[in-house]
Formats: structure tokens, C-alpha cells, sequence
């Protein structure tokens, strides 16, 4: 069996406050992405969760990155919202529609709900039978009350991806497969050597079955998320 390939990065990429601990100190701003792919095999965007990409923003992303670098792309936050309702099935198509620009190198969209959107099985129906069926999605639901039995079946039937999401002051999640991959956010303020060991060995029991794993970590002030980031893709190799 084919091991499974970990795709380990951060959220964002434009930190120019990331040099020299990560990026070289003469990094240009427009070369931080090329900077970056150099080191790491995928980014999770952090700005399509404000706007929608341009085709020219797109272009430039993949033109600056190899070819094996994989994306993921947050939702829009007001069509995510919008998509959890009667006009899923436009909303959907509208929030996707650029997507398809990245082609083969779009690792998943990242649809959140947030803290404050309760658990509602019928409105997530909606959204997940509207999804199109080629691209990959992963749901972070942030309120507790959407982690049920039932909800994670209703996500296996649409081979939707769980999002695991690690906090500070928070019981470690679970790693549960519901869709083609594993998708793990690690958000804790800081990482031990035995944290990251933890977590590869969590991670290296799904990749050996032929799972992809996508992991990424927070944005912090100087680059030290990304370092972490370069360790545990280490540990995974």
C-alpha cells in the first residue's frame, strides 16, 4: 500500500515579520510565497476567508510554487454563512466558482462554522448536498454541539472531511475519518518536541493506511509556528 502524504504548513504565508527566523532577512514581499514553498508542501489561505481570489491572484499563486504544492483555501465567511440556508444550492456555486482556478493544486476548501452557529442537521444538509462532488471539503464546526455520532455520519455520507482542531485549555480532539483525508489545525500557543512526536505518531497511523493528512499550524509573531511545521513534516517523512 501507497503511504499517504503530509501536507504540513501554516495558516498564511505573508509575514514578512517571519525574517530571518524564517524567511531570509532580503525576502521581497512578493517573494515570500516562493520562500515558502521551498520549505513547506502546502499553505492553508487565510485572506479568501475575506474575499474572494482573482483569477490573477491565482495565477500568481501556482506560478510561484512547484507543482506537487497544494492549497486550501478558507470559504468566504459570508458565503459560508449564506450557504447555511433555503439559497445553498446558488450560494454554494458562487462561493466555489473561483476555486476551480487552482485545479489539481486545490488541496480542499476549508468551510467554518463559527462559535456562535449551533448544531442544525438540516441546515448543513443543505449546504453538503449543494457541495459539488470535485473539490474537496473540509467543515470546521467550532460549537460543541455539532460533535455527534449523527452529524459525523451525515459527513461520511457526503465524504466530507472533519476538521480536528487543537486549542489551548481544551481536551486534544479526536482524529476521525469521514471523508478522503485527515485535516488537523494546531492552534496551541506553543508545541513541545513530545507534542509534535505525539501528533506524528497520531498522524503516521492514518498516512500508513494511505490517508492524506493535512496539518497546519497558527500564525504567530516570527516565524517559530513554521519552524514547527518544518519539524513535524520531518518526523512525518
Amino acid at each position: 500500500m501507497t503511504r499517504g502524504r503530509a501536507y504540513i504548513g501554516t495558516s498564511g504565508f505573508a509575514y514578512h515579520d517571519w525574517a530571518p527566523l524564517f524567511y531570509p532577512a532580503d525576502t521581497p514581499r512578493d517573494g515570500l510565497l516562493q520562500a515558502y514553498s521551498e520549505r513547506l508542501p502546502a499553505i492553508e489561505l487565510n485572506n479568501t476567508f475575506y474575499h474572494q481570489p482573482s483569477a490573477r491572484a491565482i495565477a500568481r499563486w501556482i506560478a510561484a510554487t512547484p507543482r506537487d504544492f497544494r492549497f486550501v483555501v478558507k470559504a468566504q465567511r459570508g458565503g459560508s454563512m449564506r450557504a447555511f440556508s433555503a439559497a445553498a444550492a446558488e450560494t454554494v456555486a458562487w462561493v466555489t466558482g473561483p476555486y476551480r482556478q487552482f485545479g489539481e493544486r486545490l488541496g480542499a476548501v476549508l468551510f467554518r462554522v463559527p462559535e456562535n452557529v449551533h448544531r442544525d442537521d438540516e441546515r448543513l444538509a443543505m449546504m453538503l448536498d449543494a457541495w459539488p462532488a470535485d473539490i474537496a471539503l473540509v467543515v470546521e464546526m467550532q460549537h460543541r454541539s455539532w460533535h455527534t455520532e449523527e452529524v459525523f455520519e451525515l459527513l461520511t455520507l457526503h465524504s466530507a472531511t472533519l476538521c480536528a482542531t487543537d486549542l489551548d485549555e481544551q481536551p486534544v480532539p479526536d482524529l476521525r475519518l469521514t471523508g478522503p483525508s485527515i485535516y488537523l489545525r494546531l492552534r496551541r500557543a506553543a508545541y513541545s518536541d513530545a507534542d509534535l512526536a505525539d501528533w506524528s505518531g497520531r498522524l503516521s497511523a492514518f498516512l500508513d493506511t494511505g490517508t492524506d493528512c493535512f496539518v497546519f499550524f497558527r500564525h504567530d509573531e516570527n516565524g517559530t509556528s513554521a519552524l514547527r511545521a518544518e519539524r513535524l513534516r520531518d518526523l512525518l517523512t
